[in-house]
């Protein structure tokens, strides 16, 4: 007798273990104001039909757009009763249509994000055309004349050119009753002539109380003590995504290492920089090596920002122009270290010779003439 396949669900991008994913969050950490621009502007006469959700990763705009396509569908007539009373975008959990979609079965709604490559066993690197052509049987679809069709981009930064052709294409002519929530981490990166066709509303990180609280409602078990919930809040840089990262694994040895290493360049201590090579890139950890990224891009950003803020006037001295130097070889370590990153990620490279490329450079920059 045959024995019946197993179905094995593909994984979700982006999924932490154990925490919930953002379809089935009911709770909106911070971003206040930002929701209630959502409301305002989905009664209001005039509501434009795509929407740009910008900020740093993590921060919550998948929750966010989550919370909005909910609302819109389970409230589809905009100018009701409940609509005008509502004080928020919160549908309840007990909604058929919260359910359907925590579930990711509601008709009405569709998920475009980086698919699961099934033969390389890890997820594709870009946001494919094919992803985004899925729009046209979504949109093609009957529904009934008062029903709402979203669409949530997740993130757009991961298009390649055709991806972001096709978007901008069905931007221009959208469908009736349609909403695209599209998603970006950093929203000046996209085509203009997307961003022109989008109403953008930039996201701000969230403050270390809003991390607390989120990590309070996420994981309340495995709170760390204040001395290391002071450490995460600082490291996490505004993001609950990046703090659940750190609290799980070796997130905050993997910070704190890197902050000390970095302190000491251009005379790095090579055996605690192997030590923490070897961290980033044990098998299996990849909670590790993603915090690894974000500390050290977290620490490259805080570097170029403040080179851009003392700036380099027409005719400034030598000491000026140095300045300006290193301040394009941050900007260049950051790019090189970026592509370094996806390509060990793309054709599963080593990961800790990234780490000691990226120390590497750091070492000359810092050898620089200040």
């Amino acid at each position: 007798m045959a024995r019946a396949t197993e179905v094995i669900e593909a994984p979700e991008v982006d999924s932490l273990p154990g925490i919930p994913l953002p379809r089935e969050r009911a709770v909106l950490v911070g971003h206040r104001d930002t929701e209630q621009e959502l409301l305002d502007a989905y009664r209001s006469e005039r509501l434009h039909h795509a929407w740009i959700l910008g900020g740093p990763k993590g921060i919550g705009k998948a929750t966010l757009a989550y919370r909005f396509a909910r609302f819109a569908i389970a409230n589809p007539d905009r100018f009701g009763a409940a609509v005008a009373a509502a004080r928020d975008l919160s549908v309840p959990e007990n909604h058929p249509v919260f359910r359907q979609i925590a579930q990711g079965a509601n008709p009405n709604l569709l998920h475009l994000r980086r698919p699961w490559d099934e033969k390389g066993k890890r997820f594709k690197t870009e946001l494919p055309v094919d992803e985004i052509r899925k729009t046209v049987s979504f949109f093609g679809t009957t529904a009934s004349a008062s029903a709402w069709r979203i669409c949530i981009v997740d993130a757009a930064d991961d298009m390649n050119i055709s991806s972001a052709n096709a978007l901008l294409k069905i931007l221009e002519e959208p469908p009736a009753r349609c909403l695209f929530l599209v998603l970006s981490h950093a929203p000046g990166r996209l085509l203009p002539t997307i961003r022109s066709r989008c109403r953008r509303l930039d996201m701000s990180p969230l403050s270390g109380d809003e991390i607390a609280e989120g990590l309070k409602g996420l994981c309340p078990e495995d709170l760390p003590g204040s001395a290391e919930m002071a450490d995460l809040i600082r490291f996490a840089d505004g993001s609950l995504r990046s703090a659940l990262t750190l609290l799980s694994g070796d997130g905050l040895a993997i910070n704190r290492g890197f902050v000390q290493l970095a302190e000491q360049a251009p005379n790095v201590d090579q055996a605690a920089l192997h030590g923490l090579a070897d961290l980033v890139s044990a098998r299996g950890q990849t909670d590790n090596w993603e915090s690894f990224l974000h500390i050290a891009r977290q620490w490259l950003h805080q570097r170029m920002r403040a080179g851009a803020q003392t700036g380099t006037p027409q005719g400034a001295g030598e000491g000026n122009r140095q300045g300006l130097g290193r301040l394009v070889s941050w900007a260049d370590m950051w790019e090189k270290m970026n592509r370094a990153a996806a390509d060990a990620d793309a054709l599963n490279l080593d990961r800790k010779q990234v780490v000691l490329d990226v120390f590497r450079t750091l070492s000359q920059v810092m050898r620089m003439p200040r």
